[in-house]
């Protein structure tokens, strides 16, 4: 019987190694970068073409390499930055596996050029497929410029896979970002189909941040830093009013490494308890420098997942340190003691007799009319009518009359009939005994809590409704019955506004732009990542057009839901954008009206993301609160 197991050839084992290093250009971008920012390199260029399908060409400034490394540098397993085992628990270095390299290497077309520093003669290295097809002398500058082109042209299978170039593109610059934020003392320049997207040079992280995401987040940001014997903390993070709904910009990083850490985060998002709703998540860029030996970052292929020996002991001076800095930031405003102008207030002075200089009238009736004679005297006066009239009246007369308007008779305020109560909201109003519909009657008594909640009692519960969900619920249905029935129109802007974004922001807009047209949006490029906003569905003509573009950029995964689920979310992020904000009081007629109008849906108990409408606390167990 013959011998089945065999040893693959290396060609095949680095196309498998591949499968884990190398997902999508974004990959190819991080590992080049990285090993830039290894060989000591401070300004970095990127070149794609095609969102990375066609070409990927990092170039830097680093100690490039010699004709052998150059060779070895695309061997497996073979790299520079360890030794031994125990060289992992003492990395300065973002690579270490030497898997990178031999990995693209195995699934695109690589031309390397590469000279030392002090050399005049450089290294020219073309490799097709893992084959080496040549290898020369060849003068270029110190340094490394190495170009990947045609990524999976051999592998089809995984060709196929990757998204359109708008997606690809836009995972790319989420990695710039995350390198970026990272490495603030490199100078970079990114530029696709030979568009400069960014050109930043060296500095502090907080320009970084700036220059990465927009202007308008400068204000949004305070600092957090704090040094301890385990860790030292520094970054920044949002203020609780600038917390988003999605999207929000989460970074991590240890020791000059973006990580991802679900434990750490949670410390974050505490810290933020009672200040955001539960919906939002702040912005926060956080940096930790904790000794080599005390973390393990050979977990995952992309060394994005870490192991902390102390993590615990971290969570709390992370929490400590955010908490300090939201209180330190968000506090009230502090007292001016500035005295000028200001009354002058006596001293007190406990022997002192108190001294007015006022007579009291204590004749005076606080229900009895007054008016003024001939000679300007105050004298007291007869009520004419028993209406009110603005001044002092006779209050103790006609109450019924003063308590009229209390008993209106709210018979349509609630329109619910049994041909529009499903499983849902019979669930909803019925406990033991089943729910007779001929003896039901709409709610007579709903108001107003915190300026949010709609509080009325049922039969045998007390009802509570989220207002702003309710609201949200009923113009989602809204929007998505004009999206079916393609009866959106366009309400012109007379001043058309203009939004700046970022080139990622930019790269989504663009992709959704037919989208957004066919919904009532009228949008124009202006160049340089500037739009201008003509025209928004007639249908939300009260919601700041910037606000809404945003959140709807915000809100859309160009990923996932172009196509699919588009016409879902922007009616989503429409919804939530035109409806009534937490804290704002609404009348009576709108409560009746929301009621109403929410009662009339089919699924009146949830939003369409999936969050409560309708609580509702049984009579019963407020009367055990009472016994």
């Amino acid at each position: 019987m013959n011998d089945i197991i065999k040893l693959l050839p290396d060609s095949v084992a680095n196309q498998i190694a591949a499968g884990e290093v190398i997902q999508r250009p974004a990959s190819v971008i991080k590992e080049l970068v990285e090993n830039a920012i290894d060989a000591g390199a401070n300004d970095i260029k990127i070149i794609i073409k095609d969102a990375g399908r066609t070409l990927i060409q990092v170039i830097d400034n680093g100690c490039g390499m010699s004709t052998t490394d150059a060779r070895m540098a695309f061997e497996r397993h073979a790299t520079s930055k360890i030794t031994n085992a125990a060289d992992l628990f003492t990395l300065h270095t973002m690579g270490f596996r030497g898997e990178a390299l031999a990995s693209i290497a195995a699934i695109a077309q690589v031309d390397l050029r590469t000279m030392r520093k002090g050399e005049s003669i450089g290294t020219r290295l073309i490799i097709n497929g893992s084959k080496v097809e040549s290898q020369h002398a060849e003068s270029c500058a110190t340094g490394t410029n190495i170009m990947v082109k045609n990524l999976f042209y051999n592998v089809p299978a995984r060709r196929k896979f990757l998204k359109k170039d708008s997606v690809e593109l836009s995972n790319i610059i989420h990695e710039f970002e995350r390198l970026a934020l990272v490495n603030t003392n490199v100078a970079f320049t990114f530029i696709h189909n030979e568009n400069t997207l960014y050109q930043i040079l060296h500095e502090s992280l907080k320009q970084r941040i700036i220059n990465l995401f927009g202007k308008s987040l400068a204000p949004q940001l305070i600092p957090i830093e704090t040094a301890t014997s385990i860790a030292n903390i520094n970054g920044f993070i949002s203020l609780p009013q600038n917390a988003r709904r999605r999207g929000a910009l989460q970074y991590f990083f240890v020791n000059g490494r973006n990580m991802r850490h679900p434990y750490f985060h949670k410390a974050v998002i505490q810290c933020y308890d009672q200040l955001i709703p539960q919906d939002e998540q702040p912005n926060y860029f956080i940096n930790l420098n904790v000794e080599p030996e005390t973390i393990d970052v050979n977990i995952h292929p992309t060394k994005n997942e870490i192991k902390f020996e102390n993590e615990q002991a971290i969570w709390q001076i992370l929490s400590a340190t955010i908490k300090e800095s939201l209180g330190k930031f968000n506090a009230v405003p502090s007292i001016d003691f500035n005295a000028e102008d200001v009354p002058d207030i006596p001293a007190f002075k406990p022997d002192a007799t108190a001294t007015h200089d006022l007579e009291l009238d204590t004749s005076y009736n606080p229900f009895q009319s007054y008016t003024r004679n001939a000679t300007n005297k105050v004298i007291p006066s007869k009520v004419i009518n028993n209406d009110w009239r603005g001044g002092i009246t006779k209050a103790t007369q006609n109450w019924e009359k003063l308590y009229e308007q209390f008993e209106i008779n709210r018979t349509d305020a609630m329109p619910i009939h049994s041909s529009k109560l499903n499983n849902d909201t019979l669930e909803l109003f019925k406990a033991d005994d089943e729910l007779d519909l001929n003896k039901y009657n709409p709610p007579i008594n709903a108001f107003l809590l915190k300026d949010r909640y709609i509080i009325t009692p049922t039969f045998d519960s007390l009802t509570i409704i989220d207002s702003r969900r309710a609201h949200v619920r009923i113009l989602y249905e809204q929007f998505i019955s004009l999206y079916k029935n393609k009866e959106y129109t366009t309400q012109r802007l007379i001043f058309p506004d203009v939004v700046q974004l970022t080139p990622a922001q930019n790269i989504t807009l663009e992709s959704i732009c037919d989208n957004l047209t066919s919904m009532g949006f009228d949008i124009s490029y202006l160049g340089n990542n500037s739009w201008s906003i003509n025209g928004v569905p007639s249908v939300v003509g009260g919601t700041n057009p910037v606000e809404l573009i945003m959140s709807t950029i915000e809100n859309i995964n160009p990923s996932t839901d172009i196509d699919t689920e588009f016409s879902h979310k922007i009616a989503i992020t429409m919804a939530y954008s035109s409806a009534i904000k937490i804290g704002q009081a609404i009348s009576q007629d709108e409560i009746e009206r929301l009621l109403g109008d929410l009662f009339k849906l089919s699924t009146p108990n949830y939003t369409p993301d999936g969050k409560t409408i309708i609580a509702t606390i049984p009579i019963n167990d407020i009367s055990k609160l009472f016994q």
